[in-house]
C-alpha cells in the first residue's frame, strides 16, 4: 500500500484528485493522511467525497474513512471497468474537479463509459465547464482520449443542481503531448452567460472584455445569453460568469459575478487575465498546465508544452505524478513564472 502525506505540496484538494485517479489506474492501494492539512477547514468536504466515490465506482474499489471532514482515507482499487455513472455531490461542488479525477480513470477502462454529475457548474475556484470543453479536451484529443461533454443545467452556489453529461471512449495508450511554440492568435471567442438575471448583465459583461481587449488589438466575439427559469438550461439559483479562449492556442480564461461586484470589471477582469497568458508568448495556459500532468505522466514517450505560469497547483501535480508513476519530469521555469514542462511517461497500457 501507497503511504501518501496530503499535506505535500500546497496540501489541497488536487493532492487528493491526482492520487485517487493514479491508485485506480495503477491498481495499487494507497492510504492518505492529513487530507486538506494546509487549508483552513482541513479535511474532506462534498466535492472532494464526489471525486473519491466516482472514482471508486468506476474502478469497483471501496474507501475507508470517507465522509466530510476526514483527514485519512484507505483507498483500494478494483478492476477498471467504467460503465454508467451517476454522481450528485449533494451541493454545489465542483463537477470539473470531480471530473478531473474521473476522466483518467474512465479513458482507462475496459468498455466505453457514460456519466451524468450534479452539482456545480460555474465555481469561483474552479475551471468551468466551457473550460473543459474548449481548451482541456482539445488537448487531450491530441493525446488520443477521445471524450465529450455536455452542459444541461447551470448550477451556482449555494444550491448548485447544474447537470453535466458526457462520454468515455477507453484507449490502449496515451500518445506524447508536444505544444511548445504557440501557434499565432487569430481572434479571441468566448460566452457571457447569466441566469435568473436582467439581459443587461451578460451584455455589460461581454462589452467590456470585448473594449478591454479591443484596446489591445484583438478582434473579439463574444456570445451573450441570459437564462430565465422558463429555459431548461437555467440554474436554481441566479448567477452570472464570462469564459474567453484566444482562438489558434490552448489558452483560457474566466470570471464569475459576484453581488455587488460590476459586471464591467467581470468582464474587464477576464480580458486582463487572457491578455496576460497571450503575452507570456506559452503555448498552454495556467489552468491547463496542471491539469494536463497526469496524463503526460502515463503517456507514451516524452511530452514538452510551454505554460505561461508554473502554479502550485501544478507543482504539487509534478509531485505526485513523480512520486505515483515513477515519470520523469523536469521543469524549467520558477513559481509565479513561464516555464516549460517536460515529462518522459511510463506509457501505461491498458490490457
Amino acid at each position: 500500500m501507497i503511504e501518501l502525506d496530503g499535506s505535500i505540496g500546497e496540501g489541497g484538494g488536487q493532492v487528493l484528485r491526482v492520487s485517487i485517479a493514479l491508485s485506480a489506474i495503477l491498481s495499487k492501494p494507497i492510504h492518505i493522511y492529513n487530507i486538506r492539512k494546509k487549508r483552513s477547514n482541513p479535511g474532506l468536504r462534498p466535492q472532494h467525497i464526489s471525486a473519491v466515490k466516482s472514482v471508486a465506482e468506476a474502478c469497483n474499489g471501496s474507501v475507508q474513512g470517507l465522509h466530510v471532514g476526514s483527514t485519512e482515507i484507505i483507498f483500494t482499487p478494483g478492476y477498471l471497468e467504467g460503465g454508467e455513472l451517476r454522481i450528485d455531490t449533494g451541493t454545489a461542488g465542483s463537477i470539473t474537479l470531480v471530473l478531473q479525477s474521473l476522466l483518467p480513470v474512465l479513458s482507462f477502462s475496459s468498455k466505453p463509459s457514460s456519466f451524468h454529475l450534479i452539482g456545480g457548474t460555474n465555481n469561483p475556484m474552479a475551471p468551468p465547464v466551457e473550460y473543459l470543453e474548449k481548451v482541456l479536451l482539445p488537448l487531450l484529443s491530441k493525446m488520443g482520449v477521445r471524450c465529450g461533454i455536455e452542459l444541461v443545467r447551470r448550477g451556482f452556489y449555494p444550491r448548485g443542481g447544474g447537470v453535466v453529461r458526457g462520454w468515455v471512449e477507453p484507449v490502449h495508450s496515451l500518445s506524447p503531448l508536444e505544444e511548445v511554440e504557440r501557434r499565432d492568435i487569430g481572434r479571441v471567442y468566448g460566452l457571457s452567460y447569466t441566469c435568473r438575471l436582467p439581459s443587461h448583465v451578460s451584455e455589460r459583461m461581454a462589452s467590456s472584455a470585448e473594449k478591454s481587449l479591443s484596446n489591445k488589438g484583438f478582434v473579439a466575439s463574444i456570445e451573450r445569453e441570459a437564462l430565465m427559469p422558463n429555459h431548461p438550461k437555467c440554474s436554481t439559483d441566479p448567477g452570472a460568469g464570462i469564459i474567453l479562449v484566444a482562438d489558434g492556442a490552448y489558452l483560457g480564461a474566466d470570471r464569475l459575478g459576484a453581488p455587488g461586484l460590476p459586471a464591467e470589471e467581470v468582464g474587464a477582469g477576464a480580458a486582463k487575465q487572457l491578455i496576460e497568458e497571450i503575452e507570456s508568448n506559452a503555448a498552454i495556459d495556467r489552468h491547463a498546465a496542471d491539469m494536463l500532468v497526469i496524463w503526460v505522466s502515463l503517456a507514451e514517450g516524452r511530452s514538452r508544452y510551454s505554460v505561461s505560469t508554473l502554479t502550485s497547483h501544478t507543482l504539487t501535480s509534478v509531485e505526485i505524478c513523480r512520486l505515483l508513476t515513477g515519470a520523469e519530469i523536469e521543469l524549467a521555469g520558477r513559481l509565479g513564472g513561464p516555464g516549460i514542462i517536460t515529462c518522459r511517461g511510463i506509457g501505461f497500457k491498458r490490457f
